[in-house]
């Protein structure tokens, strides 16, 4: 099934915990370069870069020039999406569950 809204793309990214990091770290300093975002972390920032660049496909982050820098800044819309995603698959599962209880319930005990 096509994907659209970009939702794979979006756990994909999530699905790493130093990007999982690294969002936060951008929503709670605003932007910042990669540089910066290395100076905190035992991680080059070449990785820094990879990482972001995957972020960035998912639409989680953009990178925007300030002279020789690139800085990025969150993007949470696309989070949107995802938690729509979570929202609907977790009503399924209540349905299902809750109607798998009607049924139990109506049978005869032994």
């Amino acid at each position: 099934m096509p994907d659209p809204a970009g939702t794979d793309a979006v756990f994909a990214a999530l699905a790493d915990g130093t990007r999982r990091e690294l969002l936060r770290a951008i929503v709670a300093q605003g932007p910042c370069t990669a540089t910066e975002l290395a100076s905190d972390r035992d991680i080059t920032r070449q990785a820094i870069s990879k990482h972001l660049a995957v972020l960035g496909q998912a639409g989680l982050v953009s990178g925007h020039r300030d002279g020789r820098e690139v800085r990025y800044q969150a993007d949470p819309r696309p989070l949107d999406v995802a938690t729509e995603w979570i929202t609907d698959t977790g009503a399924a599962w209540d349905r299902r569950l809750g109607r798998l209880q009607d049924l139990l319930g109506r049978r005869p005990s032994k």
